[in-house]
């Protein structure tokens, strides 16, 4: 949606000086977005929208995540830390049957730049052993970045992900099922990547709301796609 709201922010930056700080981070994201380093969403008019999972995999979560998901046969992308898919390998190799995507989300939930190299190649190596693919997009932990880690990213062949300004249910934070849901409905928009955990805490709140979002999703024509199939049709 931010592509949509670009010459509102910009009128309203024109208008009030308290937006200076906003002015500053979307000119910053244009950067980012014209060098193709970092990605928050999609740009196409097609009706696809990225699930996103972040901090998996867990035992508890991410099987009932995967059958939801095949239900309703749609498609996701997990970014994976190298802790937990050492752990978990035969979790890692269903999302890789089930055709999603894995994306590397550290090893150990790091975003220090001075840790960084390390962190992604023990976890892509990690990915490697078990689905004989390596991954090439990368979530930075709490959405942290700057220019060394993006350049580190970068180095290593990887496209940073973040996600739609407008897409941050905090499920994290358990809000409730409704606030889940209503949260991604409510500002959904063609390209959309949406934010939401398989591990890390309680995840009941997520697994309970996904079927609701994939019910809308299906009810309103949109389809779900990789972070990758995103970037191509962005391209």
């Amino acid at each position: 949606m931010f592509k949509y709201a670009m010459l509102l922010i910009y009128l309203l930056l024109s208008f009030f000086p308290t937006t200076e700080n906003l002015h500053a981070y979307t000119e910053e994201r244009i950067k980012y977005e014209k060098s193709g380093d970092v990605i928050w969403e999609g740009y196409t008019d097609e009706k696809v929208v990225a699930l996103t999972f972040d901090d998996g995999p867990s035992p508890k979560y991410t099987p009932l995540i995967l059958d939801i998901l095949d239900k309703f046969n749609a498609k996701a992308t997990f970014f994976v830390t190298g802790s937990n898919a050492k752990k978990y390998p035969y979790l890692i190799y269903r999302q890789y049957l089930e055709n999603h995507e894995i994306g590397n989300h550290t090893f150990n939930h790091d975003y220090r730049a001075e840790n960084l190299k390390e962190e992604l190649a023990k976890t892509a190596t990690i990915i490697y052993e078990i689905t004989g693919t390596t991954p090439t997009n990368f979530r930075p932990p709490e959405g942290v970045y700057n220019d060394e880690i993006v350049a580190i990213a970068s180095e290593q062949g990887y496209t940073v992900v973040l996600w739609s300004w407008d897409q941050d249910p905090k499920d994290w934070d358990r809000p409730g099922v409704d606030a889940i849901v209503n949260h991604v409905t409510s500002n959904i928009s063609s390209g959309d990547i949406i934010l939401l955990h398989d591990s890390g805490g309680n995840r009941s709140q997520t697994v309970e709301a996904l079927p609701k979002i994939l019910e809308f999703l299906d009810e309103n024509g949109y389809k779900t796609i990789t972070v990758s199939e995103m970037i191509e049709r962005t391209n």
